[in-house]
């Protein structure tokens, strides 16, 4: 029980990549832009998470749902699927209203 919550981030990034791919949102528009973009955001997230540790801000919860392993003090391993998920469903929603509302209509 204790990988549940990673696997369900996974489920769930599995079909934000399947998204992309159907309507072609981000990746599959320019997977360099795409990659910079996702990397930039999962790093700015992860240093924001950091400080806020070092502040004394955030903690770790305690579940049983949850690995166990931390990749920093208090920064679970999962919090870098999520904090990917988090990025690549921003980024999905992105290409979907950019596109939806774009001068040209749908493309």
């Amino acid at each position: 029980m204790g990988i549940l919550y990673l696997a369900a981030l996974l489920v769930s990034l599995t079909g934000m990549v399947v998204l992309d791919r159907r309507f072609r949102l981000f990746f599959w528009r320019d997977a360099r832009r795409a990659g910079i973009v996702l990397a930039v955001g999962v790093l700015f997230f992860l240093v924001w998470d950091l400080a806020g540790v070092g502040g004394g801000i955030f903690f770790r919860g305690e579940t049983s749902f949850m690995t166990g392993l931390q990749i920093a003090p208090e920064i679970p391993l999962e919090e870098v699927f999520f904090l990917t998920l988090l990025c690549y469903l921003t980024m999905n929603l992105y290409g979907f209203w950019s596109r939806r509302f774009s001068k040209g209509g749908a493309s």
